[in-house]
């Protein structure tokens, strides 16, 4: 019992796959309190910036438009409704310049929102209705959970603190209207800009260090709930890498394309060293362009028979010296000259196959034994 709830308790770090897997469901880090900053801080940034320079524009053309409206002339049927067009369209189209910077605000601070927010992914499985969605059971777990008591508080939190500031600023305001001497209407707009601008820049103050620190823990809790037990990391291991059937088919063909290729350059080779039936070394040598013989081939075993049996075939001279050939296997890969410690036994071999092959006197060296057969 106790091996089983080892295998199943989440407690090693995701691998990028399972983080993969989340992202393309939907599944990311996503905080709210990010999109309350950027929305304060944007609307902060109208309040400051775009106000100020665009207010008198839209309040000139509601001036004109209302100071035109009892001396403008309007004839009937269609010559009227041309000129009333005229009229409202210039109207909507100074408005619409006017207040095109807020927008332009809103989407940069949306765009900077998202940016600060991480990765978005577009998920189709989000927006699947699923039946868990509806249950009631579900629902309860969802609203009675941890997260959502989180969320509970961080709001409480929030509306007391954004409501202390208003009040403060408010009454700051009204204050100020009250002991302002001379006091016209005209000035109210201004006093409502200016406390506006208060309020956002202290909700604001607020909302950033909060934002921070939901991000920070949004992107913790959602690592820390995509860790995995150790049953779903042999399971993911299992699906990306095949059954141990399917490995040991691919091991396998592997080998035996590595053979293979051994095999098909075994006829090239000047001579073979074998021990006699458990290693072979096939190496060749150009005394033109080598330092040394080369390793082209090496096997042990069943291949060291067949790299005996292409040798027999192709008339390659196989060579037994048994200490020589275990030690070249060990120390010599495939592609590699041989060591310059073993350069005296072998150039005495190459000597005695290249004597041979020229049909010149010829001693084979001691300590080995010109094979005539696989047995």
């Amino acid at each position: 019992m106790a091996e089983n709830n080892d295998s199943t308790e989440k407690t090693l770090e995701p691998t990028e796959k399972r983080l993969q897997d989340a992202r393309r469901k939907g599944d990311v880090p996503s905080s709210k309190e990010t999109g309350n900053m950027v929305v304060v801080i944007a609307l902060l940034g109208i309040t400051a910036l775009v106000l100020p320079f665009q207010t008198p524009k839209v309040v000139g053309a509601l001036t004109a438009l209302i100071e035109q409206a009892s001396s403008l002339t309007v004839a009937t049927g269609d010559p009227g409704l041309t000129r009333l067009g005229q009229i409202m369209g210039d109207f909507f189209l100074t408005l619409a310049i006017a207040v095109a910077p807020l927008f332009g605000v809103l989407l940069v601070g949306g765009l900077i929102g998202a940016a600060i927010q991480g990765e978005t992914v577009i998920a189709f499985d989000r927006i699947q209705p699923k039946l868990s969605k509806i249950s009631p059971r579900e629902g309860f777990k969802r609203l009675f959970s941890a997260n959502s008591f989180v969320e509970f508080l961080k709001s409480i939190i929030k509306v007391f603190a954004v409501g202390a500031m208003a009040i403060w600023i408010t009454n700051q305001a009204v204050r100020a209207i009250w002991m302002t001497s001379g006091f016209i209407p005209e000035f109210l707009p201004g006093y409502l800009v200016n406390a506006a601008g208060k309020l956002l820049l202290a909700a604001a103050i607020f909302l950033v260090p909060l934002a921070i620190a939901d991000i920070l823990w949004r992107r913790f809790d959602w690592r820390r709930k995509q860790r995995m037990s150790q049953k779903e990391l042999r399971d993911e291991i299992k699906e990306s890498e095949g059954s141990p059937e399917i490995r040991g088919k691919r091991a396998r063909r592997r080998r035996e394309l590595s053979q293979q290729r051994t095999i098909a350059v075994v006829p090239i080779a000047d001579v073979i060293l074998a021990n006699p039936t458990h290693f072979a070394v096939a190496l060749k040598y150009d005394p033109i362009t080598d330092v040394a013989p080369i390793c082209i081939a090496k096997g042990a075993d069943h291949l060291a028979h067949r790299i005996r049996e292409v040798a027999f075939e192709n008339e390659i001279p196989v060579v037994e010296n048994k200490p020589l050939a275990r030690l070249l296997y060990d120390t010599v890969e495939i592609d590699q000259p041989v060591p310059v410690e073993h350069w005296e036994i072998v150039a005495e071999i190459i000597s005695f196959v290249f004597d041979r092959k020229n049909n010149k006197p010829h001693k084979i060296p001691d300590g080995s034994t010109l094979q005539t057969s696989l047995n």
